[in-house]
């Protein structure tokens, strides 16, 4: 289904009825990722799946895709689907999406799953590596969505997923260039939002890939820690739910 906002078309998917679940994937993913959780979650419950701006079947709304722009598309689409509140279930980008919906609509959360992402800001050393990507990705766009992609996985499992990768990269070459670089602007300038998570009386979770290349697992750890956020640790790297699709089934049937 598509909505229009602004002026271009958000995209989504909803199936089953009451206690809705929302996910929101990650840069370079789109709501396809999610497919293979559906059927068994929507047997219980309401479950939609988001294309976040100049993503998948959404289009461009800005030059910029703050975390906050994209938290109100997000809050676009389940208004018009009639959602007060929902958990909200965000990978990587997704969930520095998901944070700052917590932080503008608070009263509208009722829980949080973060998945291989943090509520840090970048880092100046990576806010440079955001500068460097958007030039490469003006220059070579399937270049580096090669070279992003086969970087959040291990080289053992990128050959286990081999044909899951590489669908990974096709879809996301049909992404626009402008789309791509909106999204890396929009994560260099987001904010820290340890204090919001912190600050949340709602069921949190964090789950982190031992073997992350993206994320530093210990901090992730330290992270839940202080945020009094439940852990769910995985062996794997960033893309648990891809590389640990059971253990994250699971996981999801017991949240509510």
């Amino acid at each position: 289904m598509t909505l229009n906002y602004r002026n271009t078309q958000l995209y989504y998917t909803s199936k089953g009825i009451g206690n809705p679940i929302v996910f929101l994937h990650g840069f370079l993913e789109s709501s396809n990722m999610w497919e293979s959780f559906i059927p068994s979650l929507s047997e219980k419950r309401q479950v939609i799946c988001i294309d976040l701006p100049g993503h998948g079947r959404s289009g461009n709304l800005e030059k910029v895709h703050s975390m906050e722009l994209m938290a109100e598309a997000v809050h676009y689409i389940l208004s018009y689907l009639k959602v007060s509140r929902s958990t909200l279930v965000g990978h990587s980008m997704g969930g520095y999406v998901s944070l700052a919906y917590a932080e503008k609509y608070p009263s509208e959360i009722s829980g949080l799953v973060l998945m291989n992402s943090t509520p840090d800001e970048d880092s100046e050393e990576r806010k440079e590596t955001r500068d460097r990507a958007a030039s490469l990705v003006e220059r070579n766009k399937a270049a580096f969505i090669n070279m992003a992609i086969s970087n959040l996985i291990s080289e053992e499992n990128s050959l286990k997923f081999k044909n899951e990768l590489d669908e990974l990269k096709k879809e996301a070459l049909k992404f626009s260039t402008t789309g791509i670089i909106a999204a890396i602007k929009g994560m260099k300038i987001r904010t820290n939002r340890l204090e919001i998570l912190t600050n949340l009386k709602i069921p949190k979770y964090l789950i982190a890939g031992k073997n992350d290349p993206i994320l530093d697992y210990h901090s992730i750890k330290e992270i839940a820690n202080h945020c009094k956020s439940e852990l769910l640790s995985l062996n794997d790297g960033h893309l648990s739910y891809l590389e640990n699709r059971d253990e994250i089934k699971s996981f999801l049937h017991l949240i509510d």
